[in-house]
């Protein structure tokens, strides 16, 4: 179990009736009163609406907790902004690693694992870290919105995680691309350099390819199989009985 805050999933009703249609400074600072230490802001740097909300959040909450999924396989693309965004708003996003190095996760796995099974690669390297990351807190925050393809579209702006036992928040699930794209150009909001090469949504740098024009958004990640989510957003049980390298949480002083 991630958490012993069950009793919150009672009130996940009342607080969707309450804050469906408020603006995502108004979902945020909820958030931040409701649960007060316990919330944590989840960031890949690797997409823009993460980087809004982040842009939008530290200004209600300067002192707001942020991490990210630090997989070893991150673009360096990404890592530079995970370090200037740390400059700019002075938070010092926490990286949540694998339990098994690549080199361990090839010895027991088999090599290349994410070419023949990216979901458990994903398990072992994104959402089991991310159970880490949650662990004893209330609620989170994700960049989760509807129109970012059919397996989102019923986003509420406030749900129950049952993977995580957590609350989740996702202040813009109602925003469209293009409102984002705007209050990013408007408020200068630092971007993975990667966008401008045709990478609208960024992953590992095994799995996420350019798009098209016209394509969904996430249309460039893990092409060739049937995924499109890399299983943090998706119900189900994260992978128990790891026995191996021991959990580790980079600051971002050293974000490799």
């Amino acid at each position: 179990m991630t958490t012993t805050y069950l009793n919150d999933q009672s009130h996940i009703p009342k607080w969707q009736g309450l804050l469906e249609g408020k603006t995502p400074q108004e979902l945020l600072a909820w958030g931040f009163k409701e649960f007060g230490d316990k919330i944590k802001l989840a960031c890949s740097f690797g997409g823009i609406t993460g980087m809004t909300i982040l842009d939008m959040a530290v200004k209600i909450n300067p002192k707001v907790k942020v991490f990210y999924g630090d997989t070893d396989f991150l673009f360096p693309e990404t890592y530079a902004l995970v370090e200037e965004a740390a400059r700019r708003y002075g938070i010092n996003p926490v990286g949540y690693k694998s339990r098994w190095t690549p080199e361990q996760q090839a010895k027991e796995f088999g090599e290349a694992l994410w070419a023949r099974d990216p979901d458990r690669c994903c398990e072992l390297r994104k959402v089991e870290p991310t159970g880490r990351a949650l662990s004893g807190e209330r609620a989170w925050i994700s960049g989760l919105r509807r129109d970012q393809g059919s397996t989102r579209a019923a986003v509420g702006v406030v749900e129950w995680d049952e993977k995580y036992e957590v609350v989740k928040l996702n202040p813009l699930a109602a925003w469209t691309s293009r409102q984002v794209k705007e209050y990013i150009a408007a408020h200068n909001v630092p971007t993975n350099a990667l966008h401008a090469k045709g990478f609208p949504s960024i992953g590992c740098t095994h799995c996420t390819k350019p798009v098209k024009e016209g394509e969904d958004e996430r249309a460039g990640r893990w092409k060739g199989f049937d995924k499109v989510e890399c299983g943090i957003n998706v119900s189900g049980s994260v992978t128990a009985g790891v026995e191996a390298a021991k959990p580790q949480a980079l600051d971002v002083s050293s974000p490799r």
